[in-house]
């Protein structure tokens, strides 16, 4: 049975055909976000801290740690990436005890962010392009990491699944040739939006399929990108992870939080229900009225990604007898859902 073991100083997460799936938060990650890449280049980290340990209350079991910014007073990333990155795990290694998964696209930041590390982490990433190959690979041999393959080459991504199935079995063979067995290969078979391409969704669980019946290797992917430019990105989500969970795919790299609901949709939604002729209690507080609402809540907590997960854990035999569906769904805050449960009350106390 293939597993991937990644590990930090104290803590192994385990990404295995027979174990529960592997949550990979993406929150610590500049790209897109102009006001955390500001941040970053100011060296205020107070977002990266947040970040950190709110995916792992979430559930997130590794995090993701990138630190792409593009500094407006340097833009070379090959100097100014490595010791950000250095910087950044430190800082996250400091807060949260899971194993971090080092993610750039600058080969002396890779390197930086393994020297930083501490345990065992998971290299993010290499490719089937040769330039990449001939520097990622001797990486994840010296120090004996696991290591995401991506399935696109030096002619881009392809739309046929077939050609992404022999990219990956390219980086298989080529790190095989350097003494890296398969099991710490996660490949990343390349999910594409269902709503560019409406074939997106069947094909890659087919393609996952073949990597874990003919290649043996534990597979991720970037969760969103399914329903990339779709409304109710949650709803498609929700509906995809489960079936590449039945399909054989063992980890994604996602945001298992739900991020609290911004003042200015409080204020919005309540100028909606004065103007309905609500009566709001004056000393109704935000939380209280997101909840009556359905608004969401005024705090982090874990996404309806994270219950979908859960749920399929359990139904795939993932989370024996459902202990940790129970406790997901008892948790003293489901309430307000601060522990990801959907419970219809607090607990009575006992006398």
């Amino acid at each position: 049975m293939t597993r991937t073991v990644v590990e930090s100083k104290t803590k192994t997460a385990v990404i295995g055909f027979d174990q529960p799936f592997c949550v990979i938060g993406e929150r610590i990650n500049p790209t897109g976000r102009k006001k955390l890449a500001a941040e970053l280049e100011a060296g205020d980290f107070s977002t990266v801290e947040a970040d950190a340990v709110a995916q792992v209350a979430a559930g997130a079991t590794v995090l993701d740690v990138n630190a792409g910014v593009v500094y407006n007073s340097n833009p070379n990333p090959n100097e100014t990436e490595p010791p950000l990155m250095t910087k950044v795990i430190e800082l996250v290694q400091g807060l949260v005890d899971v194993p971090l998964c080092i993610d750039s696209s600058v080969p002396a930041a890779l390197e930086a962010g393994l020297q930083a590390c501490e345990g065992r982490p998971l290299l993010n990433s290499v490719t089937g392009e040769e330039e990449r190959l001939e520097y990622v690979l001797p990486l994840v041999k010296k120090y004996n990491v696991p290591v995401v393959a991506i399935s696109n080459d030096d002619s881009g991504i392809s739309e046929d699944p077939d050609v992404r199935f022999e990219v990956a079995r390219k980086i298989v063979r080529r790190a095989a040739d350097f003494g890296i067995p398969a099991h710490d290969i996660v490949v990343d078979p390349l999910v594409m939006p269902v709503g560019a391409m409406g074939t997106a969704g069947s094909p890659v669980c087919s393609l996952v399929r073949r990597l874990r019946e003919e290649l043996g290797v534990n597979t991720t992917c970037g969760a969103s990108n399914i329903s990339f430019g779709l409304p109710n990105r949650h709803g498609i989500n929700n509906a995809f992870l489960p079936m590449a969970m039945g399909a054989g795919m063992t980890s994604a790299i996602m945001n298992p939080i739900a991020l609290p609901v911004k003042q200015a949709e409080i204020e919005a939604r309540k100028a909606q229900a004065v103007a309905a002729g609500v009566e709001i209690p004056a000393d109704m507080d935000d939380e209280t009225f997101c909840k009556l609402f359905n608004l969401g809540s005024t705090k982090p907590r874990p996404g309806r990604e994270m219950e979908a997960i859960r749920a399929a854990n359990f139904l795939t035999n993932n989370d024996p007898s459902g202990a940790a569906w129970i406790r997901f769904n008892k948790s003293p805050d489901a309430e307000t859902g601060a522990g990801g449960g959907r419970g219809t009350g607090r607990r009575r106390r006992r006398g």
